[in-house]
């Protein structure tokens, strides 16, 4: 009969064998992923992306949201430059990440002249400066829809990110911070949607999932 201390070891043990394993499998699918998105050409990358906007422009929540929060794109992500373009347009709110080690958080983006300046990191994605002052998210008022990249989905709302961990610490402050739960929407190459995807216990899910095909 095993003691309760036996019995917590073991229950220990096999939770980290089990998070081994996951982990394991999100490198491998990542990796997989990666590929298959190199090899989508470059007419189809802008016409998936074009798709997709349309979809995004379509969502009732998305219409009614004033503070959006959107990634910076990058060449091997769906463009997010025109629903930048779209929320300066309507007089919304842009919140844009910005990386500081191991930590993300949203700042204000003040306008298309202010997107077109941003400097490029040694990643080549596009992030303000970090001596800059600038309107934080949670700090002000929190966020009505945070659009949210990745490297696989399910339509069901599983996501994996890119191993980082920043969205699901960020989202999960999020909505620590404010009451009123922001909805995300993950936005995807049909080549990045899954059935099934390997999922930590802590890996938060994406309300809406947008593809060209969905």
């Amino acid at each position: 009969m095993l003691t309760k201390y036996t019995y917590t070891v073991c229950k220990s043990v096999c939770s980290t064998m089990a998070s081994a394993t996951i982990q394991a499998a999100k490198v491998s699918l990542r990796k997989e992923i990666h590929n298959k998105i190199l090899a989508i050409p470059a007419e189809e990358k802008k016409r998936q992306s074009e798709n997709v906007f349309r979809k995004l422009l379509e969502l009732p929540a998305f219409q009614t949201s004033k503070r959006i929060s959107v990634y910076l794109s990058t060449e091997h992500e769906l463009s997010t430059e025109p629903i930048i373009k779209h929320i300066f347009e309507n007089g919304k709110s842009c919140f844009v990440p910005r990386y500081n080690k191991s930590i993300m958080e949203m700042v204000k983006l003040n306008s298309m002249k202010d997107w077109e300046e941003l400097p490029v990191t040694k990643w080549n994605i596009k992030q303000p400066n970090l001596s800059e002052k600038r309107e934080n998210a949670i700090d002000t008022g929190g966020l009505d829809l945070v659009i949210v990249p990745g490297m696989a989905f399910t339509i069901n709302g599983v996501r994996m990110g890119h191993g980082k961990g920043y969205y699901d610490t960020f989202l999960s402050a999020l909505q620590n911070t404010h009451p009123k739960r922001a909805v995300t929407v993950a936005l995807a190459f049909t080549e990045q949607v899954l059935e099934e995807i390997p999922r930590h216990e802590h890996d938060v899910k994406i309300d809406i999932v947008l593809h060209s095909d969905s």
